[in-house]
């Protein structure tokens, strides 16, 4: 399911009831664990009957903000603060800026952030949630809902990101509170002021009443910015993953470095060194290293952590610069590093992983299991393209509780 956490849950919707429908289960089970809920509204829903008159819009839109509120009421979240923002229904991609600039400050300090899935059918809803991912700081961890995606095709004609999937499962009363959170929308589940069908018909609201929500993970299009590291390490001590004294960081290392499958390198790279911890216990094992990082002041740890080892080298430089790994390495260790890098650098990385590691030479990667919110990929994302890359050949894979570990050989 996604992270709920202990700071702010923002719940974003285009409409009064895509909040309800798509995420109402989990987000009052995060509320009931004790998360502060925000839900912000895009528009009105006026536009949900293009029949009506301006002023028969406006009152339409009246009445949903009154059936939101009487919604959440029946979900046990009287206390949700509710921003609405008044865009115009029906035309919130042409609002995209206004949109991203309302949203910032209802997103800033937010550990989670549910917003509409951009491919989901209705326009509005894709724009909400492209606005949404937008607004979104770089530590909020962001996931996306469907809502027409599950009445209008199948899985197969929308294509949902099944890999990036969670699920949240509704107990009985969850179910039931729904339902009748649901119902209180009445100007959807009812006839049409014309006499037409309701917008939210029984057969179409069976597709919310499964005892399921769907979320998947809506992760960053571009890399992981330097000054997010910059930030955390300027933090009191200066480590901010406790690298030093964490029992997991201590065994990773220690499991990481027992799956090199030799005893001797000649020449070893290691981007990312964080504060010099590996790097210190890699440099037993080589004859040089190169280590490196994109944040001074980890550059300054990893060199304190080295002092007297001449044969390391300690430089500020980031991948996919070809400073990070030299030409003629035969072995390169990266360790939670590469889930952070964008698509294209990724890409470009693996390609200077194959041009300067020497054939028959080693890639060590180490990846943590969870998935850090300023990160595109997760560790199964970076693996499955070391797989898929014909140029390098799995040696050893690792499958720990907490992490991965697996070796490639360059070939």
């Amino acid at each position: 399911m996604p992270v709920a956490g202990t700071g702010p849950l923002v719940v974003v919707a285009a409409h009064p009831d895509d909040e309800t429908l798509g995420t109402a289960g989990f987000t009052a089970a995060a509320h009931g664990a004790g998360a502060e809920v925000r839900v912000v509204v895009a528009t009105d829903g006026e536009a949900a009957f293009p029949g009506l008159d301006r002023e028969e819009r406006a009152a339409l839109g009246r009445a949903r903000r009154r059936e939101l509120r009487d919604a959440l009421t029946s979900l046990g979240l009287d206390d949700v603060d509710v921003t609405w923002l008044g865009l115009p229904d029906s035309d919130l991609a042409a609002h995209h800026g206004v949109l991203v600039d309302a949203l910032r400050p209802v997103l800033a300090g937010a550990t989670t952030c549910l917003a509409p899935w951009t491919e989901d059918p209705h326009p509005d809803h894709a724009a909400a949630g492209t606005a949404a991912a937008a607004a979104a700081p770089v530590t909020t961890h962001c996931w996306s809902y469907p809502i027409w995606a599950c009445v209008w095709g199948s899985p197969d004609e929308v294509g949902p990101p099944w890999h990036r999937a969670a699920r949240h499962d509704l107990s009985q009363a969850q179910a039931r509170r729904k339902r009748e959170a649901i119902a209180r929308f009445g100007t959807q589940v009812a006839t049409a002021p014309d006499g037409g069908p309701p917008i939210l018909p029984p057969q179409v609201l069976a597709h919310f009443d499964t005892g399921v929500e769907l979320f998947w993970r809506a992760p960053r299009r571009t890399g992981a910015p330097a000054a997010r590291f910059a930030d955390l390490y300027a933090t009191p001590g200066g480590d901010p993953w406790a690298t030093r004294t964490s029992w997991y960081e201590r065994r990773k290392r220690a499991v990481a470095l027992s799956c090199l499958p030799r005893q001797h390198y000649d020449s070893a790279a290691e981007p990312g060194c964080g504060t010099g911890e590996l790097t210190r216990e890699l440099a037993g094992r080589c004859g040089a290293v190169v280590a490196s990082d994109v944040v001074p002041a980890a550059v300054a740890a990893t060199r304190a952590a080295t002092a007297g080892l001449p044969h390391v080298t300690v430089r500020a430089d980031a991948l996919p610069g070809p400073g990070a790994i030299p030409l003629g390495t035969d072995l390169a260790v990266m360790s939670e590093v590469l889930y952070y890098l964008s698509a294209a650098d990724l890409h470009a990385t693996l390609d200077l992983l194959a041009a300067a590691v020497v054939p028959g030479g080693d890639v060590l990667v180490v990846h943590w299991r969870g998935w850090p919110a300023e990160a595109p990929h997760d560790a199964r994302a970076v693996r499955a393209r070391f797989d898929a890359d014909e140029r390098f050949e799995l040696l050893v894979d690792h499958v720990d509780t907490e992490f991965l570990a697996h070796v490639h050989r360059r070939r």
